[in-house]
């Protein structure tokens, strides 16, 4: 199945306070990813070659040019075949867009994994990201509200957790 999955906020922030939320990235300082998600963590500094990864989704920096854009090749779960950056789109001395976009070609269990649990993860994770990006740089966050099954997701994997599963 091939996806295309992109979300994007403006920000009132210098390209100056977007590097600074990149280069954080992955660092106990982080400043973009959100707490209340499994913590990205990386096995050396923030460059290509780089792996690391969130929870079950592993990936290696392939590129990264502070400030404009960083993109990870997917390297778990298997099945998902593509990559995911953050992008500073249009940016001025006042304001940009930031992006957050996903290409990936999936095949057999992935495809259902996406479909049932994944896509709807990942969209809330990336929208929190986003509204924490805002609030770094002294924006106010248009927060977006889980929906119900986010909310039902996550708690059967704190329960598998708890469990010790």
């Amino acid at each position: 199945m091939n996806i295309v999955n992109v979300h994007q906020r403006r920000l009132e922030a210098t390209p100056a306070q977007v590097a600074m939320l990149f280069d954080l990235l992955g660092s106990p300082d982080d400043k973009l990813w959100p707490a209340n998600w499994p913590r990205m963590k990386f096995d050396r500094p923030l460059a290509p070659g780089a792996v690391g990864g969130h929870g079950p989704i592993r990936y290696v920096v392939t590129a990264y040019t502070p400030g404009e854009s960083i993109r990870f090749r997917f390297t778990e779960p298997k099945g998902f075949n593509g990559w995911h950056s953050f992008t500073v789109l249009g940016a001025t001395e006042e304001d940009c867009v930031l992006e957050h976009r996903i290409e990936m070609e999936t095949e057999g269990r992935a495809t259902l994994i996406w479909e049932l649990a994944i896509r709807h993860l990942h969209n809330a994770c990336v929208e929190d990201a986003l509204a924490q990006a805002q609030r770094a740089v002294g924006n106010k966050p248009r927060v977006v509200p889980w929906p119900a099954k986010v909310r039902v997701l996550r708690w059967l994997l704190s329960v598998g957790r708890s469990k010790g599963r």
